[in-house]
């Protein structure tokens, strides 16, 4: 397996998401803004059902939880703003998907075959496709999805040991090295602190 890269600027974020939204793309920016806001696996993300967004009055719902397919465990899921407002665009193009709770959120829109999410291999694509639309460098796949919000949360000062916890990793080394995290930048950072 290749290693993936986190997407690192906020501005290339907006701009896959106004890219996917130009191009009437609505189940691709659902795709990107659950995956980049969640921290999910992919084989999770792409199990997720309307009645997962949906509560039994068709209102939006701030949160829900689900089993987690690789470790087994139950993993909260947040409905942030802007998935709220992915879902809302999602909604409008997509009316129909909504009418049964147990669609999957991410179908395939050529056949609108909403009894079955698309395969990992089609989301990777996807993934490979629209970074190389906006020509962001490096190497991205469905993993970016997850690594990004790591990389966020790291930058925005959340203790690594809630990033671990989040990510489900066993250990801070393995969420280090996840991160790319060095032994140089730790020591860079204790040099800094000189308390």
């Amino acid at each position: 397996m290749n290693f993936v890269e986190p997407i690192r600027d906020r501005k290339r974020i907006a701009q896959i998401k106004n890219l996917l939204r130009g191009q009437g793309r609505f189940r691709d920016l659902l795709l990107f803004v659950v995956g980049v806001n969640t921290a999910l696996r992919i084989s999770d993300v792409l199990c997720l059902r309307i009645s997962d967004f949906l509560d039994e009055k068709r209102h939006l719902r701030r949160r829900f939880w689900i089993r987690e397919q690789k470790r087994g465990k139950r993993q909260e899921v947040v409905v942030n703003e802007s998935i709220r407002a992915a879902f809302i665009e999602y909604l409008a193009a997509y009316s129909e998907v909504a009418q049964m709770p147990e669609h999957f959120d991410f179908f395939n829109t050529k056949t609108h075959d909403y009894t079955q999410p698309i395969k990992r291999g089609q989301a990777w694509k996807f993934m490979r496709a629209v970074c190389g639309e906006i020509g962001l460098p490096g190497n991205y796949g469905t993993h970016s999805l997850r690594k990004t919000w790591g990389y966020h949360a790291r930058q925005q000062g959340v203790d690594l040991a809630l990033i671990m916890h989040k990510l489900n990793h066993a250990s801070l080394v393995y969420t280090k090295r996840y991160l790319g995290i060095t032994d140089a930048e730790l020591e860079a950072v204790i040099q800094r602190l000189n308390l």
